[in-house]
C-alpha cells in the first residue's frame, strides 16, 4: 500500500480543488475590473487588456507540458510551487505600481496556475478507482464550470465595495490554507518516482516551440477584431509565426524521444474525438458567458454585480446537477448522457436568441439556468469517457492537452463572438436605417412625439429635432445590437448540435470491465 492511499480521499479531493477553483475564477475574475485598473494605472483601452491576455498566453503554453514538468521534478513538489507561485504573484499583482509590472506579474501568475488544473485532475482520477471517475470529474467539474460564472460576480462585487486590487489578494489565505493541506496529503505514486530517478532528456527545441505557437495564436485571437484581422501587418505576422511553429513542433514532439508534449496520445480516435468536442464546448462557454454580461451592461444598463447576479444562479444549477450526472456515469453509457446535455445547451442558446430591450431579470436567468444544466451534463462524462482509456503514465500529458483544448476552444469562441458582434451590428444597423425616412408614418409618430416631450421639459425646438434625432439613433443602434446578440446565440446553438455525431467516435467505457483493461 502507498502513501497516497493511507490519506482519506476526500482529503485529497479538498486539497486540490482548492487552487483549481482559485485558479479558474482569476481567468475571469479580472474581466469586470479592467475599467477601474485603466484609469489607477492610466492605461489605454488596448493596453488594459494585455492584463487579460498576458494570464491566457503564458496558461496556454504550460497547460500542454504539465505532465513532462510533473515528470521531471516530481508531482507534489510541481503542485506546491505553482501554487506557492500563484498566492506570491497574486500578491505582486495587487501591489503593482503600474501597467508593465502588472503584466509581468499576470505572466507570472498564469504560468503558474495553467499547471494545477491538469495536476488537480490527474490525481483525482489515480485518487479514485476506474469505477468512481465519473464522482470525481464530477467533483471537479463543479469547480471547473462555476469558476468562469463566480468569477465575474465576485469580481465586480469586490470591485464596487472595496478596489480592483482586492481582486488579487483574496487568493493568500486560500493559497496558504492549499500550501499546507499539500505538504500533508498528496504524495507521488510509485511509477511517477521511479520515473523522476531516471534522468529526462530535456526536449529544448519542443519548450522554444510551444511557447512560441501558444503564445501567437493567443496574441492572434485576442487582437484579431482590434487589428481587423488580416488587414493588419501584425496580425498577418503573428500568423504566420504561429503556423509555422505549429508545424514544426508537431513533428519535433513526434520524433523526440521524450517530448514535452506527447501528441502520440491522438492516435487513439476516442482521445481524439473527445478533445475535438471539449474544443467546441469550450468555444460555446466562453462566448456565451462573454456576451450575457456584454449584453446586460451595455444595452440594458446593469452594473457590474447585477450582471453576475444574472450569471450566478446557472453556477447553482451546475453544482446541483453536477453529483446527478456523477451518480448516473456508473451506470449510463457517458456518450447517451453528453449527447443529452449538448441538446439541452443548444435549446438553452435558441431560447436566449429571443432576448429582447424589454426583458426581466428572469428572462435572462432562465436560459442560463437551462445552460447550467446542460454543461454540467457534458463536461463530466466527456472528461471520463476521453480520459478512460489512457494510461496511468499519460494522465499527466492528456490532462494537460485536454484542458488547453477547451481554453483555445474558449479563446477561439470569443474572437469569434466579439468579430461577428461588430460586424452583425453594422449590417442590422444598416438594415434598421433603410426605414428612417419622411416617407415613414410610424418614424414621423415617434420622432413628433419625442420632439413634444422635449420642447414641454424646457428645450427650444431646433435643439429638440436634434436631440430627438439623436436618441432616435441611439435606439436603432440598441436594436441593431440585439438582433447581432440574437443571430450569434443561435450560431453557439448550432455549434453545440454539430458535434453530435462525433460522439459515436467516442469508445464506451465498460463498468464491467476490469480496472486493468480501463488503463
Amino acid at each position: 500500500m502507498t502513501e497516497a492511499r493511507t490519506i482519506n480521499k476526500w482529503l485529497i479531493v479538498i486539497t486540490v480543488m482548492l487552487p483549481t477553483i482559485m485558479e479558474i475564477i482569476d481567468t475571469s475574475v479580472a474581466n469586470v475590473a479592467l475599467p477601474y485598473m485603466q484609469g489607477s494605472l492610466n492605461a489605454g483601452t488596448e493596453e488594459i487588456t494585455w492584463v487579460l491576455t498576458s494570464y491566457l498566453v503564458s496558461n496556454a503554453v504550460v497547460l500542454p507540458m504539465t505532465g513532462w514538468l510533473a515528470r521531471m521534478f516530481g508531482r507534489k513538489r510541481f503542485l506546491l510551487t505553482c501554487i506557492s507561485l500563484f498566492t506570491i504573484s497574486s500578491i505582486l499583482c495587487g501591489a503593482a505600481p503600474n501597467l508593465g509590472t502588472l503584466i509581468f506579474f499576470r505572466v507570472l501568475q498564469g504560468a503558474a496556475g495553467g499547471a494545477l488544473i491538469p495536476i488537480s485532475q490527474a490525481i483525482l482520477l489515480e485518487t479514485f478507482p476506474p469505477k468512481q471517475h465519473g464522482i470525481a470529474m464530477a467533483i471537479f467539474g463543479v469547480g471547473a464550470m462555476t469558476g468562469p460564472i463566480v468569477g465575474p460576480a465576485l469580481g465586480g462585487w469586490i470591485t464596487d465595495q472595496m478596489n480592483w486590487r482586492w481582486i488579487f489578494y483574496i487568493n493568500i489565505p486560500v493559497g496558504l490554507i492549499a500550501v499546507a493541506m499539500g505538504t500533508l496529503f498528496i504524495f507521488d505514486p510509485p511509477y511517477l518516482r521511479e520515473g523522476m530517478a531516471k534522468v529526462l532528456k530535456v526536449d529544448y527545441w519542443g519548450l522554444v516551440l510551444l511557447t512560441v505557437s501558444m503564445g501567437g495564436l493567443q496574441v492572434v485571437l485576442d487582437k484579431g477584431q482590434q487589428e481587423d484581422w488580416f488587414n493588419s501587418n501584425f496580425i498577418i505576422s503573428f500568423s504566420i509565426i504561429t503556423v509555422v511553429s505549429l508545424i514544426a513542433l508537431i513533428w519535433v514532439e513526434l520524433t523526440h524521444q521524450q517530448p514535452i508534449v506527447n501528441l502520440r496520445l491522438f492516435k487513439s480516435v476516442s482521445f481524439s474525438a473527445g478533445n475535438l468536442i471539449m474544443f467546441v464546448v469550450g468555444f460555446g462557454l466562453y462566448s456565451s458567458i462573454m456576451l450575457i454580461p456584454m449584453f446586460l451592461q451595455t444595452l440594458m444598463g446593469y452594473s457590474a454585480t447585477d450582471a453576475g447576479m444574472v450569471m450566478a444562479p446557472g453556477g447553482v444549477a451546475t453544482l446541483l446537477t453536477m453529483p446527478f450526472v456523477g451518480a448516473m456515469l456508473q451506470k449510463r453509457d457517458g456518450r447517451k448522457i453528453v449527447l443529452t446535455g449538448l441538446i439541452i445547451s443548444a435549446s438553452a442558446m435558441f431560447l436566449m436568441q429571443g432576448l429582447n430591450l424589454q426583458a426581466s431579470y428572469w428572462a435572462f436567468v432562465w436560459p442560463r439556468i437551462v445552460l447550467g444544466v446542460g454543461l454540467a451534463m457534458i463536461f463530466v462524462p466527456l472528461t471520463t469517457v476521453t480520459l478512460s482509456g489512457i494510461a496511468r503514465q499519460e494522465m499527466g500529458n492528456a490532462t494537460g492537452v485536454f484542458n488547453l483544448l477547451r481554453n483555445i476552444g474558449g479563446s477561439v469562441g470569443i474572437a469569434i463572438a466579439a468579430t461577428l458582434l461588430s460586424r452583425l451590428s453594422q449590417f442590422y444597423q444598416t438594415s434598421l436605417v433603410s426605414h428612417i425616412t419622411p416617407y415613414n408614418q410610424v418614424f414621423q409618430m415617434r420622432l413628433s412625439e419625442l420632439k413634444q416631450a422635449l420642447i414641454a421639459k424646457g428645450m427650444q425646438a431646433a435643439q429638440a429635432d436634434h436631440t430627438a434625432i439623436g436618441m432616435l439613433y441611439g435606439m436603432v443602434r440598441k436594436q441593431a445590437a440585439t438582433l447581432a446578440y440574437n443571430r450569434i446565440f443561435f450560431i453557439i446553438g448550432l455549434a453545440f448540435l454539430t458535434i453530435i455525431p462525433l460522439l459515436l467516435l467516442l469508445k464506451r467505457p465498460s463498468h464491467q470491465t476490469t480496472p486493468m483493461e480501463m488503463h
